[in-house]
């Protein structure tokens, strides 16, 4: 294939970067900071110093527009909320009196001040900082830190673009403050809001900006008329401001759909649309509105989400396709580049053919450049780069890792009865209660214990050879006695190991399963300083053999309570991975299933009576688009039940779920059929219980009362109250007490003390209830 010159050059651009650095120094900062090791100026250094060289990195690699605003500290949509000057009541003294500290008080809470809620930024595994707005918010304009970052950047002689989350994303992704009316719409705020982004503006415009990046991404969701009509209005308003720079509006994660004719028509001067996860849509409904005459139109043809080495042929075509539907075309990812690891070159341990596979956002980078180049001046200028691009792309193809025939038959021999459990759950309910002699409101927690500094050296000593195998088997069965004697100290009716083995709940699985590869430096961030290394699904599963039955039956040989073995589900073991784009989800997340069920089932025949498959990501995964969603659910759930469904029935299956809208899931939470469930409900004051109640959900749940994503201990007043409302909705019968989530990113005192006060609310609600 040969293709001509465009017309004009095209340019390479990206919407957003790995903030971390390649060694995590941000996280390492940002936690120095918060630990009193590191000053307030020092952190601000290491920021300015890696913004610095993200924008040369960039620029060498032949990016001629650089995005600015994408760095921050903890959450972009949390920055938005300063930007706008949407600081809940109770952050504004710790804001006025020390923005810095007030800024990760929102985002933390303090022992005396709640943190904002949280909750996944679209289908990916990103989390945001929900803002809380209400009638009487007043909006005020502060553009300090975008414009103080543009001009970083503009003084290094780059082309720099502010990158904002757009006005009407910002509001729908809002929910009411505490104390306003349920009722309440954001979106409301609309016309109050817009004048403030006209100053950021226009701030920007005079600080150097010659466009401004808008994301709209809450778009490409169904959406109402009237949410349709408030972007209609607001892109009709800033469009039509005097003092402003050009308007980039940008879409990404799927098809822009209705909202796509209503942006063409309004008077912005480009649009950036994903052309990798609804490539055939949008390109078609550009076409239909006639395309983006006189307009820039950028073009997200390499997958900002995944690691795959990009096909450039393909991608090639697309944009030659588009070339006659706008004035100019640029070539960017899909999205920011936020979601995959910083570089694949840092990879040692991946065998080098595999290697070849992977591009991390370095690699993206070349490969948007390659593409602009290859446009510009037509497909000879880049012929070396496809030759070696299809020899990579069909070496991926042949390679013995991606197909494995035991596995595709087992899969392949899957029936209806295979993912049904048996009998009904009231039969099943009244066994595991007769085997179990559970309390009413039994206590418990999700799985991990704090991850300290001792367990992360001793892996890290076990890596370097510094120690042997049974110096650090010593070293976890140490760990596992210190949990297990302090649940029982603390009175916990349930108890876990704590997981003190694992380095991640998706990587230690992948790192024990075929087909999976792990990787050494692939940070990619989840919150704040909360980093993890999703492992990349290459080839077909299979488990060779026990992954966690010798520490969870070590851990119930220390105690007569039950212990739960604790698994990740195989729609979160999907969605936490890199996962393959050369087959269905659904045929690899049953290969998963299968390996996991061989898991639960040992773990049963090796004494475990409860048994807790987590599947923190089922909603995380729910497609953007309502039409999608009921292919999804389908084999998301059957995959649950294909690992759970081969136990007795008096063994108790559990799952958890965490920081997400559960109430588009419910139903589908019902599908799962598991026993009991655990979910995230601190930070949403039970709303997670009334949806539950709402859906007359029949089974045993725990909605958390312990928010374990802030440093500050509850009271056991606080958890009793969160108890009380929950048993509004859920019978005390069928009601646990457990946390919101995981304790391993907590320290030691504050979990002592948390979970004490957990277990002293327990016993004063049951006390109440007899």
């Amino acid at each position: 294939m040969t293709t001509k010159p465009a017309a004009a050059a095209a340019r390479a651009t990206v919407y957003g970067y790995p903030r971390q650095g390649l060694g995590r120094e941000l996280k390492k900062a940002i936690e120095g900071y918060w630990k009193g090791r590191v000053s307030a100026d020092a952190l601000r250094a290491t920021a300015v110093e890696l913004r610095r060289t993200n924008w040369r990195q960039l620029a060498e690699a032949g990016i001629d527009e650089v995005p600015t605003g994408d760095f921050r500290y903890y959450d972009h949509v949390l920055d938005t909320t300063v930007m706008v000057g949407a600081i809940p009541e109770r952050h504004r003294d710790a804001v006025t009196a020390d923005p810095l500290d007030g800024y990760f008080a929102m985002a933390r809470g303090t022992q005396d001040v709640a943190p904002l809620e949280m909750t996944k930024w679209f289908d990916t595994n990103y989390h945001y900082l929900v803002p809380e707005l209400g009638p009487d918010t007043v909006f005020a304009a502060d553009s300090a830190k975008q414009v103080t970052e543009l001009r970083e950047a503009l003084a290094l002689g780059l082309t720099a673009r502010p990158v904002l989350v757009g006005p009407v994303t910002y509001l729908l992704l809002a929910k009411p403050a505490p104390g306003v009316a349920a009722g309440f719409d954001p979106l409301t705020l609309l016309d109050r809001l817009l004048p403030v982004y006209a100053e950021v503006l226009a701030d920007l415009r005079a600080a150097g900006a010659e466009w401004v990046q808008l994301d709209e991404p809450a778009l490409v969701q169904d959406r109402t008329p009237a949410e349709l009509n408030a972007a209609a209005r607001a892109y009709r308003d800033l469009g039509a401001l005097v003092d402003r720079p050009r308007l980039l509006v940008a879409s990404y994660f799927d098809r822009l759909g209705e909202a796509l004719p209503i942006l063409a028509k309004a008077p912005v001067d480009g649009l950036a649309l994903d052309f990798t996860a609804a490539a055939a849509a949008n390109l078609d409904a550009l076409a239909a509105v006639g395309g983006l005459p006189g307009r820039r139109l950028v073009a997200g043809v390499v997958n900002g989400r995944n690691v795959w080495v990009n096909d450039l042929e393909k991608s090639l075509a697309t944009l030659g396709t588009l070339l006659g539907l706008a004035g100019r075309v640029d070539v960017a990812a899909s999205c920011s580049l936020l979601h995959v690891p910083l570089d694949a070159a840092a990879e040692r341990d991946i065998e080098p053919q595999l290697l070849r596979w992977l591009a991390f956002a370095r690699q993206k980078t070349a490969e948007i450049v390659t593409l602009a180049r290859g446009l510009a001046r037509g497909t000879d200028a880049i012929a070396a780069e496809l030759a070696v691009n299809r020899a990579d792309l069909v070496s991926r193809a042949s390679s013995l890792i991606t197909r494995d025939p035991v596995v595709r038959g087992r899969a392949d021999a899957v029936g209806d009865a295979d993912a049904r459990r048996v009998p009904p759950y009231a039969e099943r309910a009244a066994a595991q209660r007769a085997h179990l002699g559970l309390p009413l409101l039994p206590t418990t927690t999700i799985g991990s214990f704090p991850q300290t500094g001792e367990l992360r050296t001793a892996r890290a000593d076990l890596r370097a050879g510094r120690i042997g195998a049974a110096g650090y088997e010593e070293r976890i069965r140490a760990e596992i006695r210190e949990v297990i004697a302090f649940q029982e100290k603390a009175g916990l009716d349930v108890l876990v190991h704590g997981e003190p083995e694992r380095n991640d709940m998706v990587q230690y699985f992948a790192e024990r399963l075929t087909g999976y590869l792990a990787t050494r430096h692939g940070w990619v961030q989840s919150y704040g300083t909360r980093y993890v290394r999703p492992p990349i699904l290459a080839g077909d599963i299979s488990r060779p053999e026990p992954m966690t039955v010798r520490w969870t039956t070590y851990a119930q040989s220390l105690t007569d309570r039950p212990v739960k073995g604790m698994l990740t589900g195989p729609v979160t073991m999907l969605a936490w991975s890199f996962v393959r784009d050369d087959q269905p989800l659904a045929d690899t997340a049953r290969q998963v299933a299968l390996a996991l069920r061989d898991e639960v089932n040992d773990l049963e025949t090796a004494g475990t009576s409860i048994v807790q498959v987590d599947e923190p990501a089922l909603r995380e995964t729910l497609p953007l688009r309502a039409a999608d969603r009921s292919a999804y659910l389908t084999w998301a759930t059957e995959a649950f039940r294909l690992t759970t469904s081969g136990v007795r029935p008096d063994t108790q299956i559990h799952t958890h779920m965490c920081y997400a809208e559960f109430g588009d899931i419910v139903r589908a939470i019902d599908d799962l059929d598991a026993d009991v469930i655990s979910l995230e409900a601190a930070r949403s004051r039970m709303q997670v219980a009334r949806e539950l109640a709402a859906h007359r959900y029949p089974r045993e749940a725990g909605p958390g009362v312990y928010d374990i994503h802030s440093p500050r201990v509850p009271t056991a007043q606080e958890a009793a109250e969160l108890l009380r409302t929950g048993l509004k909705a859920i019978p005390a019968e069928r009601l646990w007490v457990n946390p919101d989530c995981g304790l391993k990113t907590r320290g030691w005192p504050e979990t002592r003390a948390s979970l004490e006060n957990l277990v002293a609310a327990a016993r004063a609600v049951r006390d109440e209830l007899s």
